[in-house]
C-alpha cells in the first residue's frame, strides 16, 4: 500500500512516543487517570490553576527533554524524504517529529506544542527558560513581559479553540491523499479524530496502526494491533 501510494498523510497520536519514554496520558495509569486536566477557562480565570499547570509542566520537563525520536518518527520521516509523504498530521506536542528531519511546517500540530510557551494575550513566544527563571523566583506563574495576559504552554487544552489554521491544512491534506495512515491514536478526541474518516470518504485507503481497538477499525482497508516501532521499523532506512 504504501509503494503503490502517491500521497501518504500520516495521523499520529501518543502511541508513536510511548517507546521514546513518553506517556500516553489517557491510558489506565496515566497521567490525566492521576490528575485532573486544567481546562482553559480555568487556566484563564485562576493563578492558583496557572501555578499547577505550570508546575506540572516542569514536573515532566526531564522526560521531554531525554526523548528522542522513535522507529515510527524516523520512519515516517524517512517516507517525507522519499516524497511520499508531503506533511504529517499530528496529535502530539513533544516536537519528535521535528526532531526527526521534519521542518517545522511541515508538521500539522492540532494540539500545539509543549517545548515552548506562547502569551494567550498577544502571541508572544517565550522559552521554558524564561517562564521557569520566573516562576522559580517567586513561585507563580508569569504574565506577558509585554501585554501582561498569562503565558500558557503553546498547546491546546480542553475548552481552548483548535487552531485554525492547522484544521485546515489537516482537512486538505486528508482530502488529498489516497494513503492515510492513523498511528497509535485512540480515534476518539474529536474533532481531530474525523480527519481518518474524511481522507475514506474522500476515496483514500485507509490504515489504523493501534494496539488498541478504535470506533474506526470498522471502515479501516487494513488494521495492525501491533508495536508501533516493530511495524514502521523496516521503513526507517528507506
Amino acid at each position: 500500500m504504501i509503494a503503490r501510494a502517491k500521497i501518504i498523510v500520516p495521523f499520529t497520536g501518543a502511541g508513536i512516543s510511548t517507546e521514546c519514554g513518553i506517556p500516553d496520558f489517557r491510558s489506565p495509569g496515566g497521567i490525566w487517570t492521576r490528575n485532573r486536566p486544567i481546562e482553559f477557562g480555568e487556566f484563564v480565570a485562576s493563578q492558583s490553576a496557572r501555578d499547577e499547570s505550570w508546575r506540572r509542566r516542569f514536573a515532566m520537563e526531564e522526560v521531554f527533554a531525554a526523548a528522542r525520536p522513535g522507529r515510527g518518527h524516523r520512519a515516517l520521516a524517512s517516507l517525507h524524504r522519499a516524497g511520499k509523504i508531503p506533511a504529517v498530521i499530528t496529535q502530539n506536542i513533544d516536537n519528535l517529529h521535528q526532531v526527526s528531519g521534519f521542518a517545522p511546517e511541515r508538521v500539522i500540530e492540532l494540539h500545539g506544542n509543549t517545548t515552548y510557551a506562547r502569551c494567550i494575550g498577544c502571541g508572544q513566544v517565550y522559552q521554558l527558560d524564561w517562564v521557569k527563571r520566573r516562576f522559580d523566583a517567586d513561585g507563580a506563574a508569569p504574565n506577558c513581559s509585554a501585554c501582561d495576559e498569562p503565558v500558557k504552554t503553546a498547546t491546546i487544552s480542553f475548552g481552548q479553540a483548535m487552531p485554525e489554521d492547522e484544521m485546515q491544512r489537516a482537512t486538505e491534506l486528508s482530502r488529498a491523499c489516497d494513503l492515510f495512515i492513523a498511528i497509535g491514536s485512540s480515534l476518539v478526541v474529536w474533532p481531530a479524530a474525523g480527519f481518518p474518516m474524511m481522507a475514506k470518504e474522500a476515496g483514500a485507503r485507509l490504515v489504523i496502526i493501534n494496539r488498541e481497538p478504535t470506533e474506526q477499525d470498522e471502515i479501516a482497508d487494513l488494521v495492525i494491533r501491533h508495536d508501533i516501532g516493530e511495524t514502521l521499523g523496516p521503513f526507517v532506512g528507506n
